[in-house]
């Protein structure tokens, strides 16, 4: 069974091609186009893919999207409309690109698959792609899960299991409150852009002194119990 993942119209666009449960090639977009974080539908990461594999698309049995367009949509209209008129600007910038592309994604994949393949679209929430990805490639029959990031489609962060082919998130943390959007403040706050200088300030932490993280713990970020968390929204703009 040949299988086409496909990550697009987010920094680092990118495609793998698995064949029976093994990687038979992966690449990002950026590696071809010479543009760093390149968002745009990964073409030349497919075509390549495809290349190595030895197969056309026409050969495909699934192709695999890592999120589900219209909930990531949906979260994004409730925001703006929740805070508005703050970030009408960003509203008239985001618009656009969904109503074209990602709003149609079949379309869009039918296109960058030269209208030749026959199977069946696959959209995986984004944080199941994320435990897909680490999960299913190491050496453990059994394992916990944890995934962190900045937001997916709703959900922040996700715990739960994997056990042979199967994966079950029981427990989510939900947008706004991220670990990953609070670094990202911070990483702006910083000076450095954010979705980019993450990691600059990732590298740059270990030689720095925590003087400020009783206050982050106390102002900023209220720890619970059972390990979820609550951010205090006025500190933050998004």
């Amino acid at each position: 069974m040949n299988i086409l993942g496909i990550s697009a119209f987010y920094h680092d666009s990118a495609a793998a091609l698995v064949r029976d449960g093994e990687i038979i090639a992966a690449a990002q977009e950026e590696r071809f186009t010479r543009q760093k974080h390149d968002f745009r539908f990964p073409q030349n990461a497919i075509d390549y893919c495809l290349k190595e594999a030895g197969i056309t698309a026409s050969e495909l049995d699934h192709v695999a999207f890592y999120d589900k367009p219209l909930l990531k949509f949906e979260r994004l209209l409730e925001t703006y409309l929740a805070y508005a008129p703050a970030g009408f600007r960003s509203f008239l910038q985001a618009m656009p690109l969904w109503l074209r592309e990602k709003l149609h994604l079949p379309r869009e994949m039918d296109k960058g698959l030269g209208g030749q393949f026959r199977g069946r679209y696959v959209f995986l929430e984004h944080h199941e792609s994320h435990a897909a990805s680490a999960f299913f490639p190491s050496p453990f029959e059994e394992a916990a899960i944890l995934t962190v990031d900045g937001v997916g489609e709703w959900a922040t962060s996700t715990i739960g299991s994997g056990a042979g082919n199967k994966i079950q998130l029981t427990h989510e943390q939900r947008f706004p409150h991220s670990l990953g959007l609070l670094y990202s403040a911070f990483t702006y706050y910083t000076g450095f852009r954010v979705n980019s200088g993450e990691y600059k300030l990732m590298g740059l932490a270990p030689y720095g002194e925590p003087r400020f993280a009783n206050l982050i713990r106390s102002k900023i970020v209220d720890l619970k119990e059972d390990g979820s968390f609550r951010m205090d929204m006025q500190y933050f703009n998004y």
